[in-house]
C-alpha cells in the first residue's frame, strides 16, 4: 500500500562542487526519491523547475553555485519498504561481486529492476541505498533491462561517478554478455553496425527498431557453444544503447531465447528446456579505476537457472 506525505514547500539548492556537471534530471531524481521520474521530466517541461530563476533541459548540466529551485512535490513512501528498512536489503550483501571506497559491482538478479519507476516500487538503487544508508551517495553508472542479469556498475562518490561516465562515453569499458541465440548460427564472428531509433508506445513502453534515423550502434557477436536451434554466444558491446542486444540480435534473425518483446514467436527453448526468463547475462565489466592506479575485472557466472536449461539441451 503506498501512502503520500504532505506536500513539501518549494526549495532553493545551492549545486555544490561535487555535484557540478552534474545533468539537471538526475540532480532533481537523487534529490526527490520516490517521485516517478515522469512526473520529474513534466515539472521541467513545464517551467516549475528553474536554475538561476529560468527554465532549463533536463539534460543541462549544473555548474557550482548554480541555484535550482525544485518545486512543491509529494513524495510517495511505498510501506513495506519503509518498514523492512535496512533488513529488508541484506540479502543484496552476498551479490557485491566487487567493492573499493569508490565504486561497487553488484551482481543484479534478473527481474530486478535497476531503479523504482513505472510501475516499479523500488529497484537495485534503492535497496542498495536502503543497504548502506546516507554515508554513500551511491548512483548508478549505467543500466541493465529489468531482465537481464549480472554485473551493474554503481558509484559511492560524485567524482567516481563522472570518471566512470567518461570512460563509458569514450567507450573505454569492456562490456561483454552472455546470450543463447535462437536458430542454427552460421560462420564465426560478426560485428553488427546498425543504428537503433528508440520509440515510445502509448503505454509508455519503449520499443527499439534498426533504422537510419537512429543513433549508431555496434555489437560484436562471438559463438561459443552450439545447440540444438540455439547459439550460446558472447556479445561485446562497443556502444551502450537501449535493448541494443535484443534488437541486434533479432535482425540478425538469431533472437534472444526468452525475449519476449523481440523474439520468435516459437521460441525452442522456452518450450523445451524450461527458460523462464530471458537469457541474457552481463558477464564481465572492465575498466580503469577512478583513481587510475589499476585496472579492474569483475565477473558475474551464470545463474543456477541459466545453467540448468544449457544442461538440459543437446549439444550440436
Amino acid at each position: 500500500m503506498e501512502k503520500n506525505t504532505p506536500k513539501q514547500a518549494a526549495q532553493m539548492v545551492t549545486v555544490e562542487q561535487d555535484e557540478a556537471e552534474r545533468r539537471l534530471d538526475n540532480f532533481l531524481l537523487s534529490r526527490l526519491k520516490g517521485v516517478p521520474r515522469s512526473r520529474i521530466y513534466k515539472m521541467i517541461r513545464s517551467g516549475e523547475v528553474r536554475v538561476n530563476k529560468g527554465r532549463a533541459k533536463p539534460d543541462r548540466r549544473l555548474c557550482c553555485g548554480d541555484r535550482v529551485r525544485i518545486p512543491p512535490v509529494r513524495i510517495g513512501i511505498v510501506e513495506p519498504v519503509r518498514r523492512g528498512g535496512r533488513d529488508s536489503a541484506r540479502w543484496l550483501e552476498d551479490r557485491i561481486l566487487y567493492e573499493d571506497r569508490d565504486l561497487l559491482v553488484l551482481d543484479k538478479p534478473s527481474g530486478l529492476a535497476v531503479h523504482g519507476g513505472s510501475g516499479v516500487a523500488f529497484g537495485a538503487i534503492e535497496l542498495l541505498r536502503m543497504l548502506r544508508g546516507e554515508h554513500d551517495r551511491l548512483e548508478l553508472v549505467h543500466r541493465l533491462d529489468r531482465d537481464t542479469s549480472g554485473c551493474l556498475l554503481v558509484a559511492k562518490r560524485r567524482p567516481a561517478l563522472r570518471h566512470l561516465h567518461e570512460l563509458f562515453r569514450n567507450g573505454e569499458v569492456q562490456k561483454c554478455y552472455t546470450a543463447l541465440l535462437l536458430g542454427n548460427w552460421k560462420g564465426g564472428n560478426l560485428i553488427v553496425d546498425e543504428p537503433l531509433l528508440t520509440t515510445q508506445r502509448r503505454n509508455g513502453e519503449r520499443h527499439v527498431k534498426v533504422s537510419a534515423q537512429g543513433k549508431r550502434a555496434r555489437t560484436r557477436f562471438v559463438p561459443q557453444q552450439s545447440y540444438a536451434g540455439a547459439q550460446l554466444t558472447s556479445i561485446e558491446l562497443e556502444t551502450g544503447r537501449t535493448h541494443q542486444i535484443r534488437v541486434h540480435a533479432a535482425h540478425l534473425g538469431h533472437p534472444v531465447a526468452g525475449d519476449r518483446r523481440y523474439g520468435a514467436d516459437k521460441d525452442r527453448v522456452v518450450d523445451e528446456s524450461g527458460l523462464q526468463r530471458l537469457f541474457l547475462h552481463a558477464a564481465t565489466l572492465v575498466f580503469e579505476s577512478p583513481r587510475g592506479d589499476r585496472v579492474i575485472r569483475a565477473e558475474s557466472p551464470l545463474d543456477e537457472h541459466l545453467a540448468a536449461v544449457l544442461e538440459k539441451m543437446d549439444q550440436d
